[in-house]
């Protein structure tokens, strides 16, 4: 049976869930699969498949102890391929293997983009030397590729996009909606867009706060639901309409009883699952320009607006809530373009197929 290690940090989030759904899938379809992490959300979710390997998610010194720690893991699995996930992964898992185990790499967002100067740089020519120790280098948008691309990292670089497990994200009738938006003390007919994602200056989510109060000036009674923690929480003023619900274990039910989902990132995406899952229970997606948002949101899906700007987001966010029958069309051809496009079975058999090919030299 062939044995596929799995390495992550970090372990919530957007990286946290594509790691446990891709290692259910691959164990699920009769592979040996293992998943080294920190403690967290991912380990909670894997917990059958989970190996404690404590990494912290910031480079540094602590690089070499980490190495050492998932040694011992290599060696207790022996796996037949690795696939690393984030930058830290790739990092430590490159500086041990070395390309002496078949090893995929996915960046899930280069390493470089969390800042910039001296580290910025540094990252980047890392990521330059270290491509050499990867089999294959898995991007989830052409957008990312060629953010490689333009800083000279060479390999053997494949696209998957991001998908969504469709059974799971989908659109609920109007009486559930209804009952969902009463469990919180909600009107059916009260206004509502939701946001889900880490709280902190990446996601925007303060940009939001401040689209939200021109939003009210149009509709004061709409309610905008911040689905989420980070960071960044203790420091956001929620403002008036806006309700701060903090982590929630059933995304979908917030993305199914909204009008509209926004996703207000400021930089530093691959392709977010935000409006995959919002545009698959279907909704309306208003979303910032970002990397891989173009290749995500269809067109007619919703709408595409400059980063840090709340007068486009809010005046996005305003036809929509004004206009049932566009965000209705909208979320029709939402759900339909994520079915068509991001399917997590098919994304799941392709990324499977390419771990399956560093196997044997006939895999390329």
């Amino acid at each position: 049976m062939t044995r596929i290690l799995h390495v992550a940090q970090p372990v919530d989030g957007g990286v946290g869930r594509y790691v446990a759904d891709l290692a259910r899938s691959q164990a699920a379809a009769g592979l040996d699969v293992a998943v080294a992490s920190p403690p967290g959300q991912l380990a909670g979710d894997v917990a059958e498949l989970w190996v404690r390997w404590d990494a912290v998610r910031s480079p540094g010194l602590s690089a070499l102890s980490e190495t050492r720690a998932l040694a011992g893991v290599v060696r207790r699995f022996a796996p037949d391929a690795v696939h690393l996930h984030s930058s830290k992964a790739g990092l430590d898992g490159r500086l041990l293997l070395r390309g002496r185990v078949p090893t995929v790499f996915q960046p899930h967002g280069w390493s470089w983009q969390a800042g910039g100067g001296a580290l910025g740089a540094a990252s980047a020519g890392w990521e330059r030397l270290a491509a050499r120790w990867a089999d294959v280098i898995v991007c989830v948008s052409a957008d990312e590729r060629r953010a490689g691309e333009r800083r000279r990292v060479r390999g053997r670089v494949e696209v998957v996009p991001n998908g969504v497990d469709l059974d799971r994200f989908r659109p609920v009738p109007a009486t559930e909606r209804a009952e969902l938006r009463r469990e919180l003390g909600l009107d059916p007919a009260t206004p509502v867009a939701v946001c889900v994602g880490r709280i902190d200056r990446q996601k925007g989510q303060e940009v939001l706060v401040r689209a939200w109060a021109i939003v009210r000036e149009s509709w004061p009674d709409a309610v905008l639901l911040l689905v989420g923690d980070g960071p960044g929480r203790a420091a956001l003023v929620p403002g008036e309409g806006v309700r701060l619900l903090g982590v929630q274990p059933e995304a979908q039910r917030f993305y199914a009883l909204a009008d509209v989902v926004a996703f207000a990132s400021q930089w530093g995406e691959a392709m977010a699952l935000t409006p995959l899952e919002g545009m698959a229970c279907g909704r309306p997606v208003v979303a910032t320009d970002v990397a891989g948002i173009r290749e995500s949101v269809g067109r007619g899906c919703g709408a595409i607006v400059p980063p840090a700007d709340p007068a486009a987001m809010a005046t996005a966010l305003v036809e929509r809530l004004s206009d049932p029958a566009l965000a209705a069309t909208e979320g029709e051809r939402a759900r339909a373009h994520v079915a068509a496009n991001h399917d997590l079975r098919t994304i799941h058999a392709r990324v499977t197929d390419l771990t399956l090919a560093t196997l044997t030299s006939e895999g390329w």
